[in-house]
């Protein structure tokens, strides 16, 4: 019947960013998922660490989704700041 197209999220939950500089011999990944808790909060899980290895995990809990999101965006921009891009 209709074809409804799939709804764009407006904040992102989970991002994925890398730095890669041969002259330096850098290969870094930093990670970023928003998930929910049981307890009603949010966690931000952070990843990073050079490509191909496991790197190291961070959890930071927030109050609510929202400023779990706004933990996230303020991180990327710092990242993308830093060199490292989508």
């Amino acid at each position: 019947m209709f074809d409804a197209a799939p709804q764009l999220e407006v904040f992102p939950r989970d991002l994925e960013m890398r730095r890669v500089d041969p002259d330096r011999n850098m290969k870094r990944f930093y990670r970023m998922t928003v998930q929910r808790d049981l307890f009603g909060g949010s966690s931000l899980i952070r990843e990073w660490g050079r490509i191909g290895t496991r790197g190291q995990t961070l959890i930071e809990h927030h109050p609510d989704e929202g400023q779990a999101i706004n933990s996230l965006l303020k991180l990327a921009r710092t990242k993308q700041n830093r060199g490292y891009g989508g």
